[in-house]
């Protein structure tokens, strides 16, 4: 089964991991929770700055 992973410099999805770990997000089970994965970076962030305050 292929894993999916968001390279955080192309922006792009990548199947199996192609480029070093360091660019990459992951891994997802798809490639649509792949391509959301800035938002959910985000989104944690965003919670994790609120439970600092």
């Amino acid at each position: 089964m292929s894993e999916y992973w968001f390279n955080v410099r192309t922006h792009e999805v990548e199947v199996d991991a192609q480029s070093d770990w360091s660019q990459l997000i992951g891994p997802y089970e798809t490639r649509a929770e792949a391509e959301k994965a800035l938002e959910k970076v985000e989104q944690r962030n965003k919670a994790w700055e609120a439970e600092d305050d």
